[in-house]
């Protein structure tokens, strides 16, 4: 198989294209073969004619067709298709038992697929629409592999899973009762008051689940995995939602899962996690939507590098053209003096949580990024800024223009993204829209937008808005993939700096806050009790200040350059405590 066509079928409209158009420029046709044909109301294309001309694709005015050659070292069929022009996958990860294995790659690119197949939850086809392959079919796919042997022990009865899944949002609609009924339910190995300690789920034992918020509904997921008698456990997107703090104890949590008798497999886009929890990991690689590729297996260190490289060393092949680097800079010094907005000594008291913040105050043309646990007053201060809350005591500065992205999007608006971004498109076309990729969704409603899509969008409408000054962001990479997280911090730091404006940002990854903040605000304090603002600070200052309550320290990687956190007790954690280091000594 050289050679794939995907129709994204949502996309295909021949009705408003001139009745097939594509089937009309297409040369294969015209010389009276059918190519390009209609399939129930929508196009299909018969691969075997196909000459890659490309002309369709050009011509189509809704982008619902890809044709593309696929790389000369897949010399098998897919593991999986989803129908004759949909998307491809291509190999699949490796459990390995002692090990925890991570994921890594783009969304769209078949890696909640590739973890469905292993766990049973969907039968793979092997490329034949409709078809449902039969265990002793993948024992034959992966003869002479490592994945082989997970297959026969599958097909012995010698392999138990269980799944945390991706959409941790769909819990409260197939459970209705408490969060201590749900793991009840799920204890098979009667271990539910240790997980529910070390999870910290017992405060919120009695709640119902649609009452409790995304970070608790996330370890919820995660307990009802682990309770479960398994020894491989898989898990999608285990620190979505959850603050620094939480995914370093998840992190610690789901490391200590692996041993002789357990396996472990992990997606996570956050790439300080994904370091900090995994051993190995797998690179997912293709093109979103059309075909996904899974890389041979590689060291933790050496296969984030190599995707950040866009290169893998094994089998010599680049898939990305262009290199995520980062630089090896000193901590940038803050600009004292021309203050955009300033407070003084604010109080607010809200039920039984009390938010407090140090005189203090946001310089123009920077970008300040925002630490601190969740419940713990980040998104109280935003509103106070955006004049959305009144403080009880203390003052803020005269009012500024702003715009505020909040923490939570969603919109059952049937407007299309080019109307809602009209004059956004019409400004910022090179600034925002190219970079951010929007152009793909333009025709799409708002309502239908996944949650990566309607999370670009909305940083774009917030960003394109020319009358303000200041721009309050509140976790912005939330749903947004490795690369897409990389590509927005770029936009919006280049977008301040050539606009002379300022913006505040909140957000739980550290490599992504790293790559973007030039100061930061730390808060402390105890979630849904108290939260202090401290700072702004330079970013040395406040990374130790922070790192020092999580009791971690930090380098960068001498490759790559990127942060990565260092494990707990090792030579470099303890020089750099000893020097009370712990950013990047």
């Amino acid at each position: 198989m050289s050679r794939i066509a995907i129709v994204e079928r949502k996309k295909c409209n021949p009705t408003n294209c001139g009745n097939f158009l594509c089937q009309r420029v297409c040369p294969v046709n015209r010389k009276g073969d059918e190519c390009v044909f209609e399939a129930e109301g929508k196009v299909g294309i018969d691969e075997s004619l196909c000459i890659g001309c490309g002309i369709c694709v050009k011509k189509c005015p809704f982008e619902a067709i890809q044709i593309i050659n696929l790389p000369a070292q897949l010399d098998k069929p897919p593991i999986h298709c989803y129908g004759k022009n949909g998307f491809h996958l291509f190999n699949l990860p490796m459990p390995i038992f002692g090990k925890v294995v991570g994921i890594i790659g783009k969304n769209g690119i078949g890696k909640t697929t590739a973890i469905n197949i292993l766990s049973g939850l969907l039968s793979p086809n092997l490329g034949v629409p409709r078809k449902k392959a039969k265990l002793a079919e993948l024992i034959e796919y992966f003869k002479g592999t490592e994945l082989h042997n997970y297959f026969e022990k599958l097909n012995a009865g010698e392999i138990n899973v269980a799944v945390k899944p991706q959409q941790v949002s769909m819990l409260p609609k197939h459970f209705k009762g408490s969060v201590k009924e749900l793991l009840i339910e799920m204890d098979e190995k009667k271990q539910l008051n240790e997980i529910a300690k070390t999870l910290e789920l017992e405060n919120i034992f009695d709640r119902k689940l649609d009452q409790i918020s995304g970070g608790e509904l996330q370890r919820v997921a995660i307990a009802a995995c682990v309770l479960r008698k398994a020894n491989v456990y898989f898990f999608d997107e285990p620190t979505s939602y959850l603050d620094i703090k939480q995914r370093i104890k998840v992190s610690k949590f789901i490391r200590n899962l692996a041993d002789e008798n357990t396996a472990v497999v992990v997606i996570e886009h956050d790439l300080i996690i994904l370091d900090y929890m995994t051993d190995q990991i797998h690179i997912t690689f293709g093109a979103p939507s059309a075909y996904g590729v899974v890389s041979s297996i590689a060291a933790t260190k050496e296969g984030i590098n190599e995707y950040l490289a866009g290169f893998l060393r094994k089998e010599n092949m680049r898939f990305r053209a262009n290199t995520i680097s980062f630089d090896d800079k000193p901590p940038v010094k803050t600009i004292q003096g021309d203050l955009l907005v300033s407070w003084d000594n604010l109080s607010k008291t809200l039920g039984s949580f009390k938010f407090r913040a140090s005189p203090g105050g946001l310089s123009r043309k920077h970008v300040i990024g925002v630490l601190g646990e969740n419940g713990i007053g980040k998104s109280t201060f935003m509103k106070i800024l955006a004049g959305e809350l009144k403080v009880d005591s203390g003052k803020v500065s005269d009012k500024v223009s702003l715009a505020y992205k909040p923490q939570y999007i969603d919109t059952d608006s049937d407007m299309i993204v080019r109307e809602y971004l009209k004059e956004v498109i019409a400004k910022f076309s090179t600034e925002l829209v190219a970079p951010l990729k929007l152009e793909k969704l333009f025709n799409e409603p708002l309502k239908q937008l996944s949650g990566g899509e309607l999370q670009k969008v909305m940083i774009a409408k917030t960003l394109g808005q020319e009358a303000v000054n200041l721009f309050l962001l509140d976790e912005p990479s939330a749903y947004l993939d490795v690369e897409q997280r990389l590509i927005t911090s770029k936009v919006i730091s280049k977008l301040i700096h050539n606009s002379g404006k300022t913006a505040l940002i909140i957000d739980h990854d550290l490599l992504f806050m790293d790559y973007l903040s030039e100061d930061l605000i730390v808060f402390e304090g105890e979630p849904a009790k108290r939260g202090q603002l401290e700072g702004p600070f330079e970013m040395e200052k406040g990374m130790n200040k922070f790192l020092t309550d999580l009791n971690l320290s930090m380098r960068r990687d001498q490759e790559s350059k990127r942060p990565r956190v260092n494990k707990l007790n090792s030579r470099l954690d303890r020089e750099q405590k000893g020097k009370k280091k712990l950013y990047y000594s």
